[in-house]
């Protein structure tokens, strides 16, 4: 009996030094349904990057080595289990930190319970504009909560100033039911009276996830006279709104959010989609060594020819990157020291879509943006050309070269991004 006894302590105690050997993250985010592409991206860029941390011996903690532990939960975009696997983390006491999330909704059901226990998260690849504001509305003084993402400001920006700078004068605004549609109908209606209203706003059009008919939203569009979509949503219903101006024989191009990107609406919407517009962090072109290297270690390990969004696993592996850097900074797996040091990162980390220095600041209630990651000069505007994401133009692409091999400008607390 003692023998036994003394088994099961032995065993509880080795069971514990393995736990305390390595540093517990979860990547959590839709891995199934229609948001997946982006989900399963970030969630497959982010393990690329802990293989190749893994395999150089994990990483330093104070004295030792620690090796990454990944825990994986898919909350399928829905609210709810969301909100259930937020609450199953934040009660996890040895959890270092979190990656992921896709949907506005989920964010909203569930970071109140990362907050409250104060664990560190980094929300990537996306999220809308109230995944963060939701923080400085509530006047939160410490928040664990970043976001690694183009956050909706620069995005609407970039759509808004594409349409002026095409010469349309009319357009129409759509977008989805869901928080994150709705989130970027007002980041557009916003940013079209900020750069002048240069732009008439003849429909707003909203549709539902699953929607596959979309000729009523885009005939009352079209005689309207809208000569452009600007569209925000998440889904693979995009592709329905391409096809359906097909259909009736409007011409209108989408730009929108870059969503657009992804491989469920370029797949779906094949010819018609040519010519989109949308914002991109990332395109897959092996513009730099670091990008080939990271898009053809993407293709080995996930077997695949291209990327289902570029973009989310490009983040998912940069993010990952960024919080093993402030988890060695920290000296420390616990996930308040790890929030600290994320807000003042000491050393550059070199990651493929930029090298990124001091990406965020010391949490202020009224500029969300230091916690956010993403500068403008960091985005590009991407074009769907044959079934891919290319380069708008050649200016971009000689921008995002330099922004992925300089330095960025270490941000400061009272650095605003515009």
């Amino acid at each position: 009996m003692f023998r036994q006894t003394l088994c099961g302590l032995l065993l509880v105690a080795a069971s514990g030094a393995q736990a305390a050997d390595t540093v517990k993250i979860a990547l959590t985010g839709p891995f199934s349904g229609g948001s997946a592409p982006m989900g399963t991206s970030a969630r497959d860029g982010s393990k690329l990057a802990i293989a190749e941390i893994n395999a150089a011996g994990g990483i330093q903690v104070g004295s030792k080595k620690m090796k990454i532990e990944v825990i994986e939960r898919d909350d399928e975009a829905k609210n709810e289990r969301g909100a259930l696997i937020a609450q199953e983390l934040a009660a996890m006491s040895d959890l270092s930190g979190v990656i992921g999330t896709v949907n506005t909704g989920v964010c909203l059901a569930g970071d109140k319970h990362l907050q409250e226990k104060g664990i560190t998260k980094i929300i990537c690849p996306a999220a809308g504009s109230a995944s963060m504001t939701q923080w400085s509305k509530a006047g939160v003084k410490d928040n664990s909560i970043f976001r690694f993402a183009a956050y909706d400001g620069i995005q609407a920006a970039m759509v808004v100033e594409e349409a002026i700078n095409r010469k349309f004068t009319k357009v129409a605004v759509v977008f989805d039911s869901t928080n994150y549609g709705v989130s970027g109908r007002d980041d557009m209606l916003e940013q079209i009276k900020k750069q002048g209203n240069k732009l008439e706003v003849v429909a707003q059009e909203k549709f539902n996830i699953g929607d596959k008919d979309m000729t009523a939203q885009l005939l009352r569009a079209k005689s309207a006279g809208a000569q452009a979509i600007l569209i925000w949503a998440i889904g693979p219903e995009l592709a329905a709104v391409s096809n359906g101006e097909a259909k009736i024989g409007m011409k209108a191009p989408l730009i929108g959010g870059w969503t657009l990107s992804m491989s469920n609406y370029i797949d779906n919407a094949g010819k018609n989609g040519n010519g989109t517009l949308m914002p991109q962090t990332f395109i897959e072109e092996a513009i730099t060594p670091k990008a080939k290297s990271f898009i053809d270690g993407y293709h080995k390990a996930y077997k695949v020819d291209r990327i289902p969004s570029a973009v989310a696993a490009a983040q998912g592996y940069d993010a990952l990157y960024i919080l093993a850097a402030a988890v060695k900074q920290a000296g420390s797996t616990d996930t308040k020291k790890i929030k600290e040091a994320l807000e003042d990162l000491k050393e550059p980390v070199k990651g493929v879509i930029a090298t990124w220095s001091h990406p965020y600041t010391k949490w202020d209630p009224a500029d969300v943006t230091t916690h956010e990651a993403f500068r403008r000069e960091q985005v590009v505007m991407g074009m769907v050309k044959d079934g891919r994401v290319v380069f708008g133009n050649d200016a971009d692409r000689a921008r995002l070269i330099k922004s992925a091999t300089t330095v960025t400008p270490a941000k400061t607390s009272k650095t605003k991004k515009k």
